[in-house]
């Protein structure tokens, strides 16, 4: 990674200004932090963060972040769940911007899951070769989501987005849905 501070963006409302300057103190070390406090987008929702971060979702991003502050990040995300309490509380999207753009969205009722499905995040890189396989991925694909699907306790692909058409993943296979 290159050593020039890099901009990373938290949009969010809902959210205490202890916890944003928690965040804010993990992330500045890495990070030019960029805040924006809005207006509630989703009335199912208390509270929601949206975290964009300007590198792709791979090892090089963990080993440059540092492990001890991705876990100190994933401390404050329990903390917020743990304060709200159960139900749909908070909403978390964390936004990989490297190609394609790797989103994972939180916002998993039950704290348990909630707390395994953090723990998780990271797991997923093992997944991402099988995940980015040419021979199974639909053609320009400029983003993939992620969701935490607390059944089989683990991150799914949900959604595959390309310029025009957004694909679902069913089983084995992408099918396009618009």
């Amino acid at each position: 990674m290159s050593q020039t501070r890099l901009k990373t963006n938290l949009r969010y409302y809902g959210i205490s200004p202890w916890e944003i300057e928690v965040l804010y103190s993990y992330l500045n070390a890495r990070f030019a932090v960029s805040q924006e406090e809005i207006e509630a987008e989703d009335e199912d929702f208390v509270s929601f963060l949206d975290w964009e971060i300007p590198i792709a979702f791979n090892e090089e991003f963990f080993k440059w972040f540092e492990f001890k502050r991705w876990e100190q990040v994933k401390a404050v995300f329990k903390e917020m769940k743990r304060r709200r309490g159960s139900g749909n509380a908070i909403k978390i999207e964390i936004n990989f911007l490297g190609t394609p753009k790797i989103s994972f969205i939180l916002d998993t009722e039950d704290k348990q899951w909630y707390d395994n499905a953090i723990e998780k995040i990271d797991f997923v890189l093992e997944l991402l070769p099988y995940h980015m396989d040419p021979e199974k991925l639909p053609a320009n694909i400029s983003g993939l989501i992620y969701k935490f699907d607390p059944k089989s306790i683990r991150w799914r692909l949900n959604f595959a987005m390309s310029k025009d058409k957004k694909y679902v993943f069913r089983g084995d296979i992408w099918t396009p849905i618009s």
